[in-house]
């Protein structure tokens, strides 16, 4: 009814279930208000040159650690990080009910054999966030972006480690150019080993991701114009990717690009606010 393509309705959250026509809602984390170290401190470096020196000197000679400096202390209020990225089952079905153009590599209103449980891609955030008005308008809900304070707490915690898991990278714990898969792999393949804190997957490799929040230095203030939302401003994108190295796979590493920005390593996944 749907689609052509048959999907387990038992593991894609999200996805429209055909006997009865409805949203099945993403699985949704509750993270609770709490301040949290953000960004990346002087003795991060030092611990990164002693364990991966081959490229921390190099980056600290060039400055390249210095957008993600000061590392501060910010206060996040409650908010709902989804468990995984959207997926290309979950996609397909926005696809399929507005026939909004596809992603590159699609072709039928279809995504590649076998990738329905692998996170979408060839996402800019216009398209992220036509996606996200079409999820509420079909569910009622007020599903968004996640600001970037709010992903960095998600995939760090509270106590500033520099990867998900710790301080020491894994190559088994994630989806960097490291582990050789050439292409994205599904959500949640790395788990729990490289889970965050909260039980969110995937939070470094595999795909990067967008934010609500423009690319601008640090201290981060959600009320210095960085949460705008504008068509000529780079938006933050976290994460690193299948396509990267364990170098950009850190929990403060951070890249900017313009909105109407597409590549075969960005996706997205869903923030909310908790009413009440």
């Amino acid at each position: 009814m749907m689609g052509k393509k048959i999907i387990n309705k038992e593991v894609v959250t999200g996805a429209i279930d055909p006997t009865t026509a409805k949203i099945k809602l993403p699985v949704m984390i509750s993270i609770p208000a709490c301040s949290f170290l953000m960004g990346t401190s002087d003795e991060d470096i030092m611990r990164l040159q002693l364990k991966e020196a081959d490229w921390a000197y190099e980056w600290s000679d060039n400055d390249l650690f210095e957008s993600e400096q000061p590392q501060h202390v910010v206060h996040v209020a409650a908010f709902e990080i989804a468990k995984h990225p959207v997926t290309n089952a979950e996609y397909h079905y926005f696809i399929w009910d507005t026939s909004y153009r596809l992603p590159k590599g699609w072709n039928g209103f279809s995504y590649p054999d076998g990738t329905a449980l692998h996170p979408v891609v060839g996402i800019s955030k216009i398209d992220a966030e036509a996606y996200i008005e079409w999820l509420n308008r079909r569910t009622g809900l007020r599903f968004r972006l996640p600001t970037e304070a709010e992903w960095e707490l998600s995939a760090r915690g509270e106590d500033g480690r520099i990867y998900p898991w710790g301080n020491t990278f894994d190559p088994w714990r994630c989806n960097t150019s490291e582990s050789g898969k050439k292409g994205t792999t599904p959500v949640g393949a790395y788990s729990p080993g490289g889970d965050s804190l909260w039980g969110a997957v995937d939070m470094v490799g595999n795909v990067w991701e967008w934010t609500s929040t423009i690319f601008m230095p640090y201290p981060y203030d959600p009320l210095d114009g960085r949460e705008e939302q504008r068509l000529d401003a780079r938006y933050v994108i976290r994460g690193g990717a299948w396509y990267y190295s364990r170098k950009l796979a850190r929990c403060a590493a951070r890249e900017g690009m313009m909105p109407n920005h597409s590549s075969p390593s960005i996706g997205f996944r869903l923030a909310r606010t908790p009413e009440g």
